[in-house]
């Protein structure tokens, strides 16, 4: 499809006075087939577009590609050849097998995501976090970047220190007896509730905190000891989930550089020293509140070790784009942290973005961590798996135990995955565990099922291609999904601009369906070779980019289910 989309990019480019970027930005994929494979409007070519459209389809000469030009009002309406499409597109699939639709992109891309606390267990809406992340590094990569996964650790700080003295005074030197950012942040939830009976703990943590920043040598020895069993808890997670970083950053290490940064802003100007020796950013001027950057007692917030960090990731990486995938809640702490690095002259401040998405609420309401509600990521994926394997066991009575942990287990990571990223990142959402497992509707399961269809049919075929004769497939139900194996590549490029998954979720479902109602409606096993040989090569075209798909948004492609 690009390759046509080029092709008229230049027909249009030869016959008005626009340049090739304007012309690429105007023309698109008509939401009616009926309108043609692509139109073109002409408000630019004059003052009145409708004649601007006609002229200029009097101009072009139709090539090879092209069934007809006509116009619709303003638009110029392109209708490519059937034949020379169909052979195009599914050759093309063929060539390029995995590679389809990858772009040629070559930038250098930092995508953080995650940040986990490490007073407590990955959460829900860690879930939904990893899912987005993941989708964005894989199709970045996708279009041929170079993408660096990177994570922020936020292994210091008041909650730390909370879940410290917990463990000090009802921890008795217990050793972990389960996963281990369990255990921590069952004394996260412990402290919670014994501080509302007692508020001296929260002044024992925040005297903790003071002997941290000190480095008294048993608080650290603590605080190491208790760390390193939260992140051996993270890691399982992370491997379970089918994700990893190039590079982990701990705000621990990078804490004292970020106060430097405050006092340099301080200096230049660009900070302020409040009466209670807190230094301030005056943002007011920009439409944003102030933003205090370090405390009166000199202790660090977040945006202390964010103005460091964003420093040192470019030292380390000299990036193009630094993507920060974090929940919109914290939409107003980037908006200052990039004003905050523009004005002490970051060169590389116009090139970060924060990723903003929503929150992840259940059917029965928003979960709350202190309170010990939060649903944690384990128990989502332990759940969903064993509903996936009763699923799996009603359908397929004589598999292994073994055999059904195994599908289950890939098959709830992509009820999971699909169902966190079929929506727009930037809206809230409702996880429904059951309805995110079903294998018929808007499910990554349904797309799986399909994927492992395909395969099946290309089982039971098991025919030798010779010459295809592409000419073959003009029924309305082949047509119909070529036309959408052929948008693929357009999909994966207006996904990776946008950094929004859910469009690929959306076309893979598209995809989806027109390749059940393929099946349905045209026999590929038949008696007529040279058609069934056709309609095989479709059946392996659509396999293809179905998993294809499933890879850039990080979800396992089966053979069967």
């Amino acid at each position: 499809m690009m390759d046509f989309k080029q092709k008229i990019i230049e027909l249009i480019k030869k016959n008005t006075k626009l340049k090739t970027d304007e012309i690429s930005n105007l023309l698109s994929v008509p939401p009616n087939p009926d309108l043609g494979d692509f139109a073109f409007p002409c408000f630019k070519l004059g003052k009145n577009p409708v004649e601007s459209a006609n002229k200029l389809k009097d101009k072009i000469k139709i090539p090879d590609f092209l069934e007809k030009i006509e116009t619709k009002g303003p638009y110029l309406n392109f209708y490519l050849d059937k034949a020379n499409f169909t052979e195009k597109i599914l050759t093309n699939i063929q060539k390029e097998t995995k590679n389809y639709g990858k772009g040629r992109e070559k930038k250098k891309i930092l995508v953080e995501y995650c940040g986990p606390n490490t007073n407590k267990p990955l959460h829900l809406g860690h879930v939904r976090n990893m899912a987005l992340g993941n989708a964005v590094v894989r199709i970045l990569e996708f279009q041929g970047n170079k993408v660096i996964p990177v994570n922020i650790i936020n292994d210091r700080g008041i909650h730390i220190c909370q879940s410290m003295v917990a463990y000090q005074k009802w921890g008795k030197k217990q050793k972990p007896n389960k996963k281990g950012d369990h255990f921590v942040g069952d004394y996260y939830v412990l402290f919670s509730k014994k501080s509302k009976e007692d508020p001296n703990l929260d002044l024992e943590a925040k005297s903790l905190l003071l002997k941290w920043e000190e480095e008294d040598p048993e608080t650290h020895k603590l605080w190491r000891k208790m760390n390193t069993w939260v992140l051996q808890g993270f890691q399982e997670t992370y491997d379970r989930f089918g994700i990893a970083f190039e590079k982990e950053y701990f705000e621990s290490e990078i804490y004292k550089q970020g106060k430097e940064v405050a006092f340099e802003g301080l200096k230049k100007g660009v900070f302020e020293k409040n009466d209670d020796k807190s230094i301030t950013a005056p943002l007011e001027k920009f439409g944003m509140t102030n933003k205090v950057v370090l405390r009166g007692d000199g202790t660090s917030v977040y945006i202390t070790q964010d103005m460091f960090l964003a420093q040192q990731r470019y030292e380390d990486y000299k990036f193009d784009k630094l993507l920060y995938v974090v929940a919109s809640e914290q939409s107003m702490h980037f908006k200052q942290l990039f004003k905050i690095l523009e004005l002490l002259k970051r060169k590389f401040a116009k090139n970060l973005h924060h990723l903003s998405y929503g929150m992840v609420h259940l059917p029965t309401g928003r979960m709350k961590s202190r309170e010990g509600t939060v649903v944690d990521a384990d128990d989502i994926m332990d759940e969903i798996s064993e509903l996936a394997q009763k699923e799996v066991e009603k359908r397929y009575k004589n598999l292994s135990k073994k055999e059904r942990k195994r599908r289950g287990e890939f098959i709830s990571l992509a009820a999971i995955k699909f169902f966190m990223l079929r929506s727009d990142a930037s809206k809230d959402m409702v996880f429904d565990p059951k309805a995110s497992l079903s294998f018929e509707g808007e499910t990554g399961p349904y797309i799986q099922y399909t994927h492992a269809r395909a395969n099946s049919i290309l089982k039971k075929a098991d025919v030798k291609i010779t010459k295809v004769n592409y000419n073959l497939l003009q029924e309305p139900k082949e047509q119909a999904l070529i036309s959408l194996l052929s948008k693929f590549p357009t999909k994966v490029e207006e996904t990776a601009r946008h950094y929004k998954p859910h469009i690929i979720c959306r076309y893979l479902l598209d995809l989806a369906q027109a390749f059940n109602e393929f099946y349905h409606a045209c026999h590929v096993i038949s008696e007529d070779k040279k058609l069934m040989e056709a309609r095989v090569v479709l059946v392996a075209a659509t396999k293809q980019v179905l998993a294809n798909g499933l890879k850039v948004l990080g979800i396992h492609a089966p053979e069967e289910m």
